[in-house]
């Protein structure tokens, strides 16, 4: 979904920075599928310390997570509940709907 949006719209994966963000873009989801779609979140283990990052080398600062999420077993990509707007690890190879920020 990384490499689409990059190459099709020129564009990254959504980073989300506040909850009303997580909100407009939970809103803008659910009016196109129900399905929940990719978010530019990675949680990954560097240096024996799991850590979530941006796609887009934001600043983490703001985390939306389910409980029991991010998972900590391997690298695993973000989903957004069009549900509750919480984020969800998934493994990275899901076909799934995706969301582009330019």
């Amino acid at each position: 979904s990384q490499r689409y949006c990059q190459e099709v719209y020129r564009g990254q994966l959504a980073s989300v920075h506040s909850a009303a963000r997580n909100q407009e873009l939970q809103k803008l989801a659910k009016t196109h599928t129900i399905l929940s779609p990719w978010i530019g979140a990675v949680t990954s283990c560097k240096a024996r310390r799991w850590e979530s990052h941006w796609e887009d080398s934001s600043p983490w600062n703001y985390a939306n997570w389910a409980p029991t999420h991010p998972l900590h077993i391997v690298t695993t990509c973000t989903t957004l509940s069009t549900r509750d707007g919480l984020w969800r690890s998934r493994f990275c190879f899901q076909l799934r709907p995706f969301i582009c920020q330019y």
